[in-house]
């Protein structure tokens, strides 16, 4: 965490300094989105409903695992759903990207490949959201578009807003980036057609939860193990995800006892990252293993987690959606 990213707990001197900023920071935010709205700024309307899953701060507060979630939800349903992302950390030299099962996350980011491998759903990324949702239409018999992480993407018309909040860190000081952490104002998700905080919630947002039960060994042979099993091994947990210490919480609520070692959001890791520890045991999360399978040892493993979500949450989408299907748009 850098001095900036730190400052964002609270006020101080460097948020004074940043205030400025923030201010032109909004301002521009806000004056996008109106452009967006008059028609000053296009969006493309598909001939699918879209549902956009995002937040309005940075760094990490659940959504890949929500949209998973969401995908297999609206699959059980008899949905089908495609995803499209933004490919982030992904240097593909053609987007948009389709991910298949053997696309690496170097060429289309960590989330694009765990979104594809965990949800079975066709999966495109690309900075060019429209062109990305375009193209799956054109390769792929889908009825419905989940954008993951595209709140702030207007150029895509959405049918359907959720936001979810991290319920840790929540909006920190309540500024626009840089003096604070927030992408939007609060006043945001007012608009937005679903609220959920990935924790406990504080007032009329629905709650989920990440659940966690086993780790999965990183070298494909299949293998798993309860992690209580771990407890008394030594042990070293990676984390390049944007709030490592949620996973770190996580592994020492089962009672493990493990050397910590944050990465930035979406570190590209190499051999040499993994080598000090090639004969020690390792626990990481799914996001980085993607990145790591390729250089793995036997002793490292990853631990997927399952999005758990109020009753209340998966009654309200399922008549939202339902409303999509029937061609009305939500309020």
């Amino acid at each position: 965490m850098n001095a900036i990213e730190a400052s964002w707990r609270g006020w101080s001197g460097l948020t004074l300094l940043l205030l400025p900023l923030s201010g032109v920071f909004c301002l521009v935010s806000a004056i996008r989105r109106l452009f967006f709205r008059v028609g000053l700024l296009s969006s493309v309307s598909l001939e699918v409903p879209v549902i956009v899953v995002g937040n309005i701060t940075v760094g990490g507060t659940g959504k890949t695992p929500l949209v998973i979630w969401l995908a297999e939800k609206l699959q059980q349903w008899g949905y089908k759903p495609g995803i499209v992302t933004r490919g982030y950390g992904g240097g593909s030299d053609r987007w948009p990207c389709e991910v298949k099962q053997n696309t690496s996350a170097k060429q289309v980011g960590d989330e694009a490949v765990l979104l594809q491998r965990r949800t079975g759903c066709p999966v495109y990324a690309g900075p060019d959201r429209p062109a990305a949702a375009r193209q799956l239409l054109t390769d792929h018999q889908c009825d419905l578009i989940i954008s993951d992480d595209g709140l702030q993407h207007y150029a895509l018309a959405r049918d359907l807003e959720i936001v979810v909040i991290d319920g840790e860190r929540w909006f920190g000081n309540g500024l626009c980036l840089p003096a604070g952490p927030l992408r939007e104002r609060r006043g945001r998700l007012v608009e937005a057609d679903l609220v959920i905080v990935n924790g406990a919630s504080k007032g009329c947002e629905y709650s989920m939860h990440l659940k966690a039960t086993d780790a999965v060994a990183l070298d494909r042979r299949g293998e798993s193990r309860a992690l209580i099993q771990f407890k008394n091994d030594r042990l070293h947990a990676i984390a390049g995800i944007g709030h490592p210490d949620r996973f770190f919480n996580m592994l020492e609520g089962f009672g493990l006892k493990f050397e910590r070692h944050p990465f930035p959001d979406h570190h590209a890791f190499t051999p040499d990252d993994l080598q000090p520890f090639s004969s020690q045991t390792v626990l990481m999360t799914e996001k980085d293993a993607v990145k790591c399978e390729l250089f793995a040892q036997p002793s490292h493993w990853y631990v997927p987690v399952m999005a758990g979500v109020d009753d209340g949450f998966e009654e309200a989408l399922m008549t939202l959606t339902k409303r999509l299907k029937d061609g009305q748009k939500t309020a």
